[in-house]
């Protein structure tokens, strides 16, 4: 059993169970799928101000908190008890693609190319982290949920916005991917 746990899982299980999160959560109480929000409740019980942002019944959304718990501890527990130990495999024609803009090591989840304290700690790793971080946290909250909330949530409750930030989410994606990224990585 072990065993095939530690196994990828194929698009149509995964997927399905995913899926099945959004009518899960609205059948038990009304409650919307996604994580971003969750930092909007940590800083509303931690941050006595008085900024209206804020102020609001964050013990009403605690669930949400639990949930993310969740995500982290089975993400852990994943990690430590079902890793696969072989190396990742991937296409040939990716790792050479990867390799034409530095990215050489493709044996792992996270490529060491990119992510290693050296790296970090230049001006290429801190733009990218930092510019990255505030991007990531300014589109989320512009956007008004993450990429979780709007493709999983909002698509399935078949929202207008969702669809339309979705579709700007991997439009982005693919722009950062192709473009962006293997420009920032050869400077």
């Amino acid at each position: 059993m072990l065993e095939w746990l530690k196994q990828p899982w194929p698009w149509y299980v995964a997927g399905p169970l995913i899926g099945l999160t959004v009518p899960i959560l609205l059948l038990l109480g009304n409650k919307s799928f996604g994580i971003s929000s969750s930092l909007r409740h940590v800083c509303a019980a931690c941050l006595p101000t008085k900024i209206p942002f804020f102020q609001y019944n964050w013990k009403k959304e605690i669930w949400n908190l639990f949930f993310v718990a969740g995500v982290l501890t089975g993400g852990f527990i994943a990690a430590q008890l079902l890793a696969n130990p072989e190396p990742i495999k991937i296409h040939a024609g990716l790792a050479a693609e990867l390799s034409s803009i530095g990215i050489n090591d493709t044996t792992s989840l996270v490529p060491s190319d990119l992510f290693n304290w050296p790296a970090l700690l230049t001006l290429k790793g801190i733009v990218m982290m930092i510019g990255g971080g505030f991007l990531v946290g300014f589109g989320t909250r512009y956007a008004g949920g993450c990429t979780s909330g709007h493709a999983i949530m909002g698509l399935s409750n078949l929202q207008w916005p969702s669809l339309v930030a979705t579709c700007c989410f991997m439009a982005g994606g693919f722009i950062m991917a192709n473009i962006i990224l293997p420009f920032i990585l050869k400077l």
